[in-house]
């Protein structure tokens, strides 16, 4: 089972959440937050595999309160988002957040969008990471800019996957680009997030962004 924390402020679309979820074998439903500080309690508390985190909430914003579910290794966190709040999306995938749901995203989608990230894969859709990419990559970073140097570890076959997932591919996909098996590609992937201390692909395609590569 997939045990999931909702946290999203508006009590009939967090009731919404909830009733899909809840519609899944393979999903438990484990508590529900109306505000970031709600959020991070019961996510120690209850040390759930996910938390579905809304970005605007009261108390505690989403940026933060995924910093902190984060930092303190208590869960991975799938970012909910309408999309027209570009910092703060942004802000939240650089605070660790493994990937992001659009908000009018249909039951089928978000269902398996919550079974991608809790299989570790991070990256829910490569059509719309692309999009998310080109919407902040070309915008301003309010946080200092990533250290080039960070990229001096990785070997030149990581570099070019780092590159693929900066344009938001899928394994699969990269696979294809750099003639190379899916699950070589998978082991690159690890790599070099353990070397970049990244917890996810898409902190790893927000970082290649950032730097150009």
């Amino acid at each position: 089972m997939i045990r999931v924390l909702v946290a999203e402020d508006q009590a009939a679309v967090r009731a919404g959440l909830v009733l899909i979820l809840g519609s899944a074998p393979d999903i438990e439903v484990v508590g529900e937050a109306a505000d970031g500080e709600r959020a991070v309690a019961l996510a120690r508390e209850l040390r759930p595999d996910l938390v579905l985190m809304d970005i605007q909430m009261p108390l505690l914003d989403g940026v933060a309160a995924t910093r902190r579910v984060v930092a303190e290794e208590l869960a991975d966190v799938l970012v909910l988002t309408t999309f027209d709040l570009d910092e703060y999306v942004f802000g939240a995938l650089r605070a660790g957040a493994a990937g992001f749901l659009l908000k009018h995203t249909d039951a089928r989608d978000l269902l398996e969008a919550v079974r991608t990230v809790a299989r570790g894969e991070g990256l829910i859709a490569p059509a719309v990471t692309r999009r998310l990419i080109a919407e902040f990559g070309a915008g301003p970073v309010r946080e200092p800019p990533a250290d080039p140097s960070v990229l001096d570890s990785l070997t030149r076959r990581e570099r070019e996957v780092l590159s693929c997932l900066g344009r938001g591919l899928s394994n699969a996909e990269i696979a294809v680009r750099l003639d190379m098996a899916e699950a070589t590609v998978k082991t690159h992937v690890s790599r070099l997030l353990g070397k970049l201390e990244l917890r996810s692909r898409v902190q790893a395609a927000v970082l290649a962004q950032e730097l150009g590569v």
